[in-house]
């Protein structure tokens, strides 16, 4: 093999697969090297270096100088070093280059498979840096095929395929071969044998974080503060958020100009209901303002530390706070953490505690 033919190839393969030049060479490096050790016992002798910049190549073995050969295949007598190095000398160790010919025999006739190999090894560790890259953040990704049987969607999110399952597709979507979707990488699980795989969601309470991060400049800048997000997917979330700048309205900014902002994200999301509301450091403020649309009378915190409150709510407004099926209370719950009774004005019984 021809060094400006070698690399011509290398650059060619740059160009087309977007791969790191140094990171191709270390991968035909360590292929060529298991190649040439096979001649030698797969003894750990064998050394290659590539020079893009130089256009060279330089494959050789380290042997021991000795006065008597005891392993033929790391060890040289002193008269056949001096052959490589005049000086050489018993307990020196030298290097003796393998002619590029010799080289390209060896490659032609044994590591061809290992050379290709070489460059899927540099192609993956592209692929796993960029789909590591990815994780906790939104992606667009495109569905490519939808299993008939169980609705899980096929899709690719750059040179990855992954799969969206139907648990993680929301309710009442339909997918089609071809849609462009936003998904959330909720995890990226290694493996030293293939590619990483993503869990991919459209479910995830991060995927409405993200959403917001990049329709909202003020968080995108940390102005404003996300600081809890609870969603039933495909139905409704809330999230609640903060501002540091009493000077900034962080619930408005969410919202944005006659709720283009907010309405862009419930686009995003097939329609979902998204309540924004504003977080404080008083829990029976926050509490209060969870349990928005409905109105609050009092939010009485039990001081034992269990995070447990009660909440007086006019009679009219019980069934808006606990919502359809207990949904309301139920997500106010899980964005502010706290266990919540709610009782209306009267006094007359209330529901159990909302978990």
């Amino acid at each position: 093999m021809v060094n400006k033919e070698l690399f011509a190839a290398l650059r060619a393969l740059v160009k087309e697969k977007g791969i790191d030049m140094d990171v191709l060479c270390e991968g035909i490096q360590r292929a060529l090297v298991t190649a040439v050790k096979r001649d030698f016992n797969n003894k750990d002798i064998v050394f290659c270096e590539l020079d893009p910049a130089k256009e060279t190549m330089r494959v050789f073995v380290r042997k021991n100088v000795v006065s008597e050969i005891s392993d033929p295949d790391e060890d040289i007598l002193v008269e056949q070093a001096q052959k490589y190095k005049s000086t050489a000398m018993p307990g020196d160790i030298i290097e003796i280059e393998l002619e590029t010919k010799e080289v390209s025999r060896i490659a032609a006739d044994k590591g061809k498979h290992v050379i290709r190999q070489g460059i899927r090894e540099a192609e993956h560790g592209r692929m796993k840096a960029e789909i590591q890259s990815k994780n906790q953040e939104i992606v667009t990704a495109k569905v490519s095929r939808v299993d008939p049987e169980s609705l899980d969607a096929f899709v690719e999110i750059g040179n990855a395929n992954e799969i969206l399952l139907r648990s993680e597709q929301l309710p009442d979507e339909v997918l089609h071969p071809g849609d462009l979707i936003k998904v959330y990488v909720a995890d990226v699980r290694d493996s030293s044998r293939r590619l990483p795989r993503a869990t991919i969601s459209r479910t995830h309470p991060g995927l409405v974080k993200r959403l917001f991060e990049t329709e909202v400049p003020e968080i995108y800048d940390g102005t404003v503060e996300i600081k809890s997000v609870s969603r039933e997917a495909g139905s409704r979330t809330k999230i609640a958020v903060y501002s540091a700048d009493e000077n900034v309205d962080a619930v408005g900014a969410c919202i944005g100009p006659r709720g283009a902002r907010v309405g862009k994200v419930v686009d995003l999301l097939g329609g979902e209901k998204i309540d924004i509301v504003k977080y404080s450091e008083n829990p029976a403020e926050f509490i209060a303002a969870a349990l928005a649309p409905a109105e609050v009378v009092s939010v009485t915190v039990d001081e034992s530390g269990e995070k447990m409150c009660s909440v007086i709510v006019p009679d009219m407004q019980l069934s808006l706070a606990i919502g359809n099926k207990g949904q309301n209370a139920r997500l106010a719950a899980k964005l502010t953490g706290w266990k919540i009774d709610i009782k209306p004005e009267s006094g007359k019984e209330a529901p159990a505690i909302v978990l």
